[in-house]
Formats: structure tokens, sequence, C-alpha cells
């Protein structure tokens, strides 16, 4: 029960005061500095709305904290608000703010940065690692914002500060925070469950008072930030000193056994032969400019697409540490509902929490080089294309290297066994892979993904991926009882895994095919077909012979035209399903008729295929 005595009342504070005699940390579970132009100027065009003749206190938002020591406060929620207030104050020079005033907890480039924009000194800033790229973008922002402005509007800005209030609420003392985390509600905003999560695990670290915690929660912290940047491959989300001590000078390989291996490279930055620059050319440069500057290949920002989120992959890194030899999924293990529940093990102890961190970056690494993507690029570029490569490097003049990639499976590959790196293999994981994506489209269903990372882990060559997931897909069909199924009570792997076997086995007869979102079962022969003198198969139309699956919108097309018609107007439909495919060759081999033989003739030939192949793949 909490004591009366330690509840703090909130507390109002203006901007000018907040800051007054008052320290902030920001701790290392939050995130880094990430407010955009759009949240930045939102704030600064709602300040300079107000009307102080009008309005005597304006309420800005709420800053939740808990007391570290006198007057030094942990920001449990609203640093983004308070680091932006922070930058505006060293922009207007308010004298309520000093080098203390903000802080954030072992992350010295954002420290290093709030020092240097306080002091506005022309210091020589030495390179893109040593200052937090995120908080220089948003003091240009902030400074770009008042650029075109006169004096006046200025001076009445600065006025229009004291109606500005922030309401601080203080924590109870000793009250649980992991705790807190969780019921926490600012302005409809809650924590997310990976972020009480990381809490959770740096939590754990910190509590063990070994003198590796300081550092070891460092390296948690960085290879969680990194890890959740879903959309990279996970090596260009780590500063180049430590990309290449980790994944080697290539880019390309993890040798890494243990956590406790990372620590050397944790210690301190490696600072020399940087890049010099100052403060005052990177607020000159245009914002758009900055904003390539963020990241070292920010070309390669918006190349590729994850086929699952940060939190859905924390579920995946779980269950492939702990996937049996058995082939029966665990249907709750990526229940996101149950999140903090299944994962509450790898934050018991400082071990399990380190061991789950190693993990975290041994899987991402494997999924990034062995699970597709969606790859936007070339004649791709809207629509996308299933991508399965390996992030590699090459050498640029004056030793500086890029990436680059390379089928994952690949003859010019530098690694030693050559035989596996097969571009033939490759497309045919992309293929079954993209095929399983289609099906198994909520994240609660891909547990074939764990599969993979698991068995990569064992086998890293890869070369046991293709035959453990077509078995995987056999043995999900045989449970379907699709022999005895018609119509819409067919499960949706038996279309999606025929059309696999179909491209794999005849891949020169499907040429360009990439799987897509296909939900629904096309009836080739209509159900309500427009005139009933052709329905000499109606009673035959759900039967697998006169089925195949397409998207929303081609069935829609299609309507209640007979095959010829739909053979003859909407040839880019047909080519949706390599079994379409095949329906229409048989169709034209009959001379355009589709009728209950043509059902029975494909269904027999389609059945003949799949029984053959779960015979070879489960025997």
């Amino acid at each position: 029960m909490i004591n009366d005595e330690t509840i703090v009342q909130p507390q109002e504070f203006t901007v000018e005061q907040i800051f007054n005699n008052n320290e902030y940390v920001i701790p290392i579970y939050q995130r880094n500095y990430a407010w955009s132009r759009f949240e930045i100027e939102q704030l600064l065009d709602d300040i300079n709305d107000i009307d102080i003749q009008e309005t005597k206190k304006y309420y800005l938002g709420s800053l939740i904290v808990n007391e570290r020591g006198i007057n030094c406060f942990e920001v449990i929620d609203g640093q983004q608000r308070l680091t932006t207030l922070f930058l505006l104050l060293c922009f207007l020079n308010n004298q309520s703010i000093n080098e203390g005033s903000l802080k954030f907890e072992a992350r010295e480039t954002s420290n290093r940065t709030l020092k240097l924009i306080k002091s506005k000194d022309d210091i020589v800033v030495c390179s893109e690692n040593l200052y937090s790229q995120e908080i220089i973008e948003g003091y240009s922002i902030i400074s770009k914002y008042f650029a075109k402005k006169n004096r006046e509007f200025i001076s009445e800005f600065n006025k229009k500060l004291s109606s500005i209030i922030l309401v601080r609420t203080q924590v109870p003392k000793n009250i649980d925070l992991n705790h807190y985390f969780e019921i926490m509600n600012t302005r409809g905003e809650q924590l997310e469950l990976h972020e009480i999560m990381k809490a959770k695990i740096l939590g754990a670290i910190k509590s063990s008072g070994t003198e590796f915690d300081k550092i070891d929660k460092i390296i948690a912290s960085t290879i969680w930030d990194a890890c959740s940047q879903m959309n990279k491959y996970v090596q260009m989300c780590f500063p180049i000193e430590k990309r290449n001590f980790i994944f080697s000078r290539s880019w390309n390989s993890f040798d890494i056994n243990e956590f406790a291996e990372l620590r050397k490279w944790f210690c301190e930055d490696k600072l020399d032969n940087e890049v010099e620059f100052t403060l005052e050319s990177i607020l000159r440069q245009p914002i758009e400019k900055l904003n390539t500057s963020i990241n070292e290949n920010s070309i390669e920002n918006d190349r590729f697409e994850s086929i699952v989120t940060f939190p859905n992959f924390l579920l995946l890194v779980n269950e492939a540490m702990s996937i049996s030899d058995t082939n029966k999924d665990n249907e709750a293990g990526l229940d996101d509902k149950r999140f903090l529940e299944i994962m509450k093990d790898h934050w018991s102890s400082k071990d399990a929490a380190l061991d789950f961190i190693y993990s975290l970056l041994k899987y991402r690494y494997i999924f990034d080089q062995y699970i597709i993507k969606r790859e936007y690029i070339g004649q791709y570029r809207l629509d996308g294309k299933w991508s399965l490569q390996q992030l590699t490097s090459y050498e640029e003049k004056n030793h500086y290297y890029k990436p680059y990639y390379l089928l994952t499976f690949n003859s010019t590959s530098r690694k030693s066994d050559k035989s596996k790196y097969d571009s033939e293999v490759n497309n045919k994981l992309c293929w079954l892979e993209s095929c399983l994506r289609i099906t198994y489209t909520s994240p609660k269903t891909m547990h074939w993904i764990a599969r993979v990372m698991a068995d990569v882990n064992k086998n890293p060559d890869g070369n046991h991926i293709i035959p453990m997931l077509e078995k995987y897909c056999c043995e999900k069909i045989v449970e379907s009882k699709y022999q005895i199924c018609t119509g819409f009570n067919i499960d949706r792997i038996v279309f999606t895994y025929l059309d696999y076997i179909l491209l794999r086995d005849k891949s020169k007869s499907f040429r360009d095919f990439q799987f897509q979102f296909r939900t629904s079962i096309e009836h080739f022969f209509p159900r309500h077909p427009i005139n009933m003198k052709d329905a000499d198969c109606i009673n035959n139309i759900d039967s697998f012979g006169n089925l195949a699956l397409i998207t929303v919108s081609a069935n829609s097309k299609f309507s209640n035209m007979i095959p010829k018609h739909k053979v003859e107007q909407y040839p880019e439909i047909i080519n949706q399903s390599p079994k379409l495919i095949m329906m229409k060759r048989l169709l034209d081999k009959n001379g355009g008729t589709w009728d209950s033989s043509s059902i029975d003739e494909h269904k027999v030939e389609m059945f003949n295929l799949l029984s053959e192949e779960i015979k070879d793949k489960i025997g």
C-alpha cells in the first residue's frame, strides 16, 4: 500500500520554470529523440496561436517523472516534448536552462550535442557518430522556423512562454516502476508492450550489482534499438566500427558466441580519424539534406519492408529459442495479447536478460538473411517484389565500404561451401516463403518463421530450410483433410502450396509469377451462371477441380462469366495462379468447353501431385 507521504501532488510549471533549478534525466529505456518537423512545428504553432490577452494559461501537456534525488528527476513520459522545449529555450537564449538541465542516461552523443547547442560555440564537430543528428535536426527546424520572422515576432513569442503550462506529475516514491509503466496512460497514449519489456530487461541487468552493469545496459539498449528497425538490415543499424566488429569487415558473418564478447567494443567509442564539420555548417543545410544525413545509407531506408513488426519478431525470437523437435506449433506462443506473460522469463535475472539480448541479435541476423522481405526498387518501386538477399559490403576508393546485396544462396558468395550457393535454390526458398506469407497472414500464425530461424541456428548453412518447410506445409495439408472438403471449406494452404509445387517443378511455364495476397476462392465455372443452359456441371462446381485462389478484386471482375469468357477478357487474372493457368490449358485443349469431366480430370491431376508430394515429404 502506498503511504500518503510518498505522494506528491501534480505541479504546474511554465515553460521557463520547468527547467529552473531542476535536472531531468532521460533513462536509457526511452527511445532516442525522434520528433520530426511536423511535431516540432505543430508545438511552435500552438504556442504562437495563443492570445495572451484572452488566455492566462495554456496547458501544453503532462510530464511524468520519478524523483532520483534533490531536484533531479527521471523522465518517464513526455521526453520528446521536454527535449524540444529545451532546444527552443536554447535558441531563444533563455537563462532558465544550463548544461545540466537535461541529460540522456548512457548516451554521450546526445549529451555532447545538447552541450554544444547550449554553448553555441563554433566548436569543431568530429563525426556524425559523435553527435546526435536527430537533436541537431530538431534544433535546425526550430531555427529555420524563426529565420524569416522579425524581432517583434520573436519578442511576442517569448512573452507567451510565461502563459504555457506543463503539469509535472511525480510518481510515488518506492513505486514499482515496471508495474507503473503497464498502467500509465498519458494523453491517451501508453507505452507499447515491447517498450515495457525493454524497461524490464534493462531493469534486470541494472539490478544485479556487478561491475559490468553499466556497460551491459548500454550494449543491451543499443542492440534492442538496432533490432527494432525492422525495415533495414540489422548491420546498417550499428555505427560502422561496431558493425565491422559484430559482422566482420564484409558485414555478412556473425561469429560472436556469447554476450560477453560484445563488451570490449562497447566500453568506449572509437573516436579516431573522423571527418570534421561545424555545427554552424550543419544548421545551414536544408532540412531535407539533414534528413538524409541521419542514416549512413539513407538511400536504402525505403528499399525494404519486413514481413513482421518488431513486437511480433520478439515473440518469434522467444519461440525460436524454445522450439521443440515436434512439428506441433505452439498456438499461444505468438499471441500478442499475452505478450508480457509469454516473455516474462527473459527478465527473471540478469543472465536471462543478457541471453535474450544476445539471441535477439543473432536471430535478427538470421532473419535478415533467410526470411523474405518486400523490396521496392526499379520497376518494383511502387508494388514491391519478394526478395531473399544477404547484405555484404564492397570497398570503394579510400577504403570506404558500402552495402551491397547478393542472393542469400549465390554462387558468387565468398563463403567456403560454394555448392550450396545457387540461384535456383534461392528462387525455391523465396517462392516457398512467399507461399507461406500469403497463406498465414496473421502474425499469430507465422510459426514457420520461428522454425526457419531455429533451423539455421542449428544448421548455419541453410541447406535444411527447404525440406523442413516443405514437410511443414505437407503436414498442414494433411491436417486439413483436403480430400473430403469442398468449396470454401478447403484450407488456403492447399491452393497456395499446390501453386508452389507447380512453380517449383514447372517454373519455365510460369514466367514472372509472384505470389500475391489472394483470399478469394474462385469458381472457374460460376455458381450462378448467366445462362443456365451452360450449367451442365452445376452439381460439381464446389469440387477442388473447379476452384482456384485469386484476389477479391479479380473475383469481382470475373463475376458470373463462363470460363471461356474469363480467359478471353481477363488473361492477367488467369496468371494469378499456376493452378488456374493449368485449368486454362485444359479448357483450351477441350476447345473452350469446361464441364464436369474437365473438373474431374483437373481434380485428379492436382490431387495426384499433392499425394506424391506428401508421400515424398512425410511418407
